[in-house]
C-alpha cells in the first residue's frame, strides 16, 4: 500500500519531443533514450539478484494471461485485500470519515472497496506493463488538454513548468504511458528497503522510457531541468515530516504538506500544472487530464505566499479525489504528523 515516486520529465542535455496522440489508438512516438543511473544504482546481493529474476520471470509469465484474464485476477485480488487488509481498511475508513461526513457508513465502505478494486485492476496493467506485450497499453490511454501544456510552453518559452500530480488512477501508468509516447519523463524517487522490488519497479519504469532520479541526489538536476525550461513533476498527496510541513486544509482537516513544490515555484518561476490519470468507466482505458495553470500568489511575505500555494495545490487535488473518490489511494495516513498538540487521527 506504500506508494512512491513522482514524475519528472527530464531530458537536460535533449531537445523536447513532439507531442503525444490525443486519443486511443493513436500511433505512439518512439521515445527518445534518457540517461538513467536507475538499475545500475543498486547494489543486489547474490540472493536479492535472484529474487528479482525470480520476481521479473514470474511477472512476465503472468503477462502471457489475455487481458480478460489478466483484470479478473486483479479484481478477485482487489476484494481478497480489501477483506483481509484490515489495518489499512480502518485507515482507509477513517480517511473517508473525514472527507465525506455526510455520506453513510456504507457508502463510505463502498468507496474504499472500489478503491481496492481499482489497485487490483491498476495491478494488472502493472504486469502487463512489466511483461510481455506492455507497448499494447498505449491504445488504451489518451490526453485531454494537451493543448493547454503546448500553449504554455509557447508563450513562457524557457520557464519550465511544474506538474502537480497524485497517487490517483493507475499513477504508474501516468509515468509510463507519458514517456512512451514520445516525453523525455524522469522519476523522482525514494528508495524502498526491499531491494529485488525495488530492481523490478526500476526495470519496468526504465524500460518504458522513464529515467530514474533518486530522491537523495533530486534537489540540483530538478532546479536545472526548470531553469532549462524542462517539466518536473512532484506527488503532493503524501504525508510531510514536520520539519518540512506545511499545515493546509485537505477534506477540512489540517493536513501536514511539503513546502518543497512552493520554494520551488517561487524561486524558478515555473507554472505549476496539474495533471492526473483517470480510469474511464469502462475499467480498460484512461485518460491523461491535464488541468490549467494554477494562479501563484507572489508578494512580499514569503512564508505567506508559501502556505497560501500550498493551499492552493492540496486543493487541486482535493477536487479530483471528490469527483473521482473511488480512484484515489485512500490507504496512506495523511494526517499521520498532526499540528502541536492536536489528537492523534489514527490509532
Amino acid at each position: 500500500m506504500k506508494a512512491t515516486g513522482g514524475l519528472v520529465p527530464e531530458s537536460l542535455e535533449q531537445s523536447q519531443p513532439t507531442a503525444p496522440p490525443s486519443a486511443v489508438g493513436s500511433a505512439p512516438v518512439a521515445p527518445p533514450a534518457i540517461p538513467s543511473r536507475g538499475r545500475s544504482d543498486l547494489k543486489l546481493g547474490p540472493y536479492d539478484r535472484a529474487v528479482f529474476y525470480l520476481i521479473l520471470a514470474t511477472v512476465h509469465l503472468l503477462s502471457l494471461l489475455p487481458d480478460f484474464a489478466l483484470y479478473a485476477l486483479g479484481v478477485v485480488a482487489g476484494r481478497l485485500a480489501y477483506r483481509l487488509d484490515k489495518r489499512h481498511v480502518r485507515i482507509g475508513l477513517k480517511n473517508l470519515e473525514i472527507a465525506f461526513p455526510g455520506k453513510s457508513a456504507d457508502e463510505r465502505r463502498r468507496i474504499l472497496r472500489e478503491s481496492y478494486v481499482n489497485l487490483g485492476r491498476t495491478g494488472a496493467e502493472y504486469i502487463r506493463l512489466g511483461g510481455f506485450f506492455y507497448r499494447r497499453l498505449l491504445r488504451r490511454v489518451r490526453y485531454e488538454g494537451l493543448e493547454l501544456w503546448d500553449e504554455m510552453k509557447r508563450l513562457s518559452p524557457g520557464r519550465g513548468i511544474l506538474i502537480l500530480s497524485a497517487h490517483f488512477g493507475n499513477f504508474e501508468l501516468l509515468a509510463a504511458a507519458h514517456a512512451m509516447n514520445g516525453h523525455q519523463v524522469s522519476l523522482v524517487h525514494h528508495t524502498q528497503r526491499f531491494l529485488p522490488g525495488e530492481a523490478l519497479m526500476t526495470f519496468v519504469r526504465e524500460r518504458a522510457g522513464v529515467g530514474i532520479i533518486r530522491k537523495y541526489a533530486a534537489a540540483r538536476p530538478v532546479l536545472r531541468a526548470l531553469h532549462q525550461g524542462q517539466m518536473v513533476g512532484i506527488p503532493f498527496d503524501q504525508n510531510a515530516k514536520r520539519s518540512q510541513a506545511l499545515f493546509v486544509p485537505f477534506f477540512g482537516e489540517l493536513a501536514a504538506t511539503t513546502s518543497g513544490l512552493a520554494r520551488l515555484a517561487r524561486r524558478s518561476g515555473a507554472a505549476v500544472v496539474p495533471v492526473f490519470i483517470i480510469r474511464d468507466s469502462n475499467h480498460r482505458t484512461h485518460r491523461i487530464l491535464i488541468q490549467d495553470e494554477i494562479p501563484l500568489q507572489r508578494s512580499s511575505d514569503a512564508e505567506a505566499d508559501m502556505l497560501e500555494n500550498t493551499r492552493r495545490f492540496v486543493a487541486a487535488i482535493e477536487q479530483i479525489v471528490r469527483e473521482y473518490p473511488e480512484q484515489f489511494l485512500w490507504t496512506h495516513r495523511r494526517y499521520r504528523t498532526r499540528p502541536r498538540g492536536a489528537p492523534r487521527i489514527y490509532d
